[in-house]
């Protein structure tokens, strides 16, 4: 079975290049495609944060990986690529959840979101409380530090 998508929105931001770290300063517009009318932002101010769902478009399918080192790192264990959220992944897709800081018209203005300019946007949801997890959230020593300079 194929899935077909057609991106909704285009991310504008100054990162040109997929750099792990550092992006707490970067701030994103997300400008609604074309096809997709203005009022589908209607009340999104109504929420502080969102969910992105995102295409790493720029990974070619060559790239694609199952398992490895998180970053290439051999201090890290060899994990699955659903042990992970490196970008080469089979489908290529990312999600992000992020500060909504405003909306003008077509676009809206967030931070706290790892996408590099040009970067196709497949959908834009609210988060909802309800949907956040339920319990503790566990995770191996190794995350911590992959993480400790990736919002500063």
């Amino acid at each position: 079975m194929n899935i077909t998508v057609t991106p909704v929105a285009t991310v504008h931001n100054t990162r040109k290049e997929a750099i792990d770290d550092n992006w707490k300063s970067i701030v994103t517009e997300i400008e609604l495609a074309p096809h997709i009318p203005t009022q589908a932002l209607d009340y999104i101010t109504d929420f502080s944060h969102l969910e992105i769902i995102y295409s790493f478009n720029k990974v070619n399918e060559e790239q694609v990986v199952y398992a490895g080192h998180p970053r290439g790192n051999p201090q890290y264990p060899v994990v699955g690529i659903f042990a992970q959220r490196k970008k080469e992944r089979p489908n290529r897709i990312g999600l992000c959840t992020v500060k909504l800081l405003g909306h003008r018209d077509r676009t809206i203005i967030v931070e706290y979101f790892d996408a590099i300019d040009g970067t196709s946007v497949i959908d834009i949801k609210p988060v909802y409380l309800e949907f956040e997890p339920v319990g503790k959230i566990k995770q191996p020593d190794w995350v911590n530090d992959v993480m400790k300079d990736y919002w500063k």
